[in-house]
């Protein structure tokens, strides 16, 4: 059973994309069906992290909205962090679940105990991971991880009683 979910922003919760204003400020698009799957799974009791490379105020705006627990940003060493996460939840990596799209999230991926892409990660990643998703980055790939892991794992009552 997964209790433990890690996500990847720039291309799982986003299409990779960063834009500039001319004032220097940088925005991001988020996918509402993503939020809703992360606050679910939070509001059922499981763990989310978040660990990224990059550093961005609006990421961590979003993550408190989702009520994220773990939130990791200017990471270059994306394995060392998630292994310190598990360790200090007292979970086993059979318990996490990771989505991840481009090359630095390599090592992470390979510790979990199922790991997804989307539809558009790089095909290094799409050869090692469990499930490469049909939705993009972005595009709902973080709620198809979801979704997917709720079914696997007979969720499906727990999650649905949230919200009905």
């Amino acid at each position: 059973m997964i209790k433990l979910i890690v996500l990847d922003v720039d291309g799982c919760l986003t299409d990779g994309g960063v834009v500039y204003s001319s004032d220097g400020n940088e925005s991001k698009k988020f996918n509402i069906k993503d939020g809703l799957g992360i606050s679910t799974w939070v509001k059922m009791g499981k763990q989310v992290a978040i660990i990224t490379g990059r550093n961005s105020k609006i990421v961590e705006r979003r993550a408190k909205e989702l009520g994220v627990q773990h939130l990791y940003q200017g990471v270059v060493d994306k394995d060392r962090v998630l292994k310190e996460i598990v360790d200090s939840l007292g979970l086993k990596f059979y318990e996490v679940a990771a989505i991840g799209d481009d090359l630095n999230d390599f090592g992470m991926l390979n510790l979990v105990g199922r790991s997804f892409t989307p539809k558009n990660g790089v095909k290094e990643i799409k050869g090692i991971v469990d499930t490469a998703l049909t939705s993009k980055g972005g595009d709902g790939a973080v709620r198809e991880m979801i979704d997917t892991i709720v079914e696997e794992d007979d969720l499906k009552d727990q999650f649905l009683a949230v919200w009905i």
